[in-house]
């Protein structure tokens, strides 16, 4: 296991019983570098929607927990939100949640000349994401070639 993976997966078990108590959904833990700086990101989201006190609650919490446990070596900032419209489809229940609706497919290389696909989820299983597009037609996509998967919105 990763220094990533290990900080993601620690944070993640401080965070499901927090969540839990509070009835809200931890969609996502990542510990990731951008431009030289490390940022320690938990998406969380509750029915109704997340508000700020949300986010201050869960925060507060997590940052006391973190100051006490002290295990992430690099310095880092940490930051707690909502995952927005455009959250990532990355969990069983985030498949089962959106089997139906308009997903949009990025994949890491281009297939037939194309990296963008956009169709209604059919059907998904740990190795494969399957979409039919308006005319009825399927593809399906290997999970290793897809760099995001989320649902379409349509502005």
């Amino acid at each position: 296991m990763s220094k990533r993976e290990e900080y993601e997966s620690r944070v993640e078990k401080y965070l499901l019983p927090v969540m839990e108590r509070n009835n809200y959904e931890l969609v996502d833990v990542e510990y990731v570098k951008e431009a030289g700086t490390w940022y320690l990101r938990a998406y969380i989201d509750k029915e109704g929607g997340f508000t700020v006190d949300d986010c201050e609650k869960v925060s507060r919490g997590l940052s006391d927990w973190l100051d006490e446990e002290d295990f992430i070596e690099d310095s880092y900032i940490l930051e707690v939100s909502s995952p927005g419209l455009g959250r990532p489809l990355k969990k069983e229940k985030d498949f089962k949640r959106s089997l139906g609706e308009q997903v949009e497919i990025r994949l890491y290389r281009a297939v037939d000349r194309c990296k963008e696909f956009t169709g209604a989820l059919t059907a998904y299983d740990e190795n494969t994401v399957t979409i039919r597009y308006d005319d009825g037609t399927e593809r399906q996509f290997e999970r290793k070639d897809i760099a995001l998967i989320r649902l379409a919105f349509d502005f």
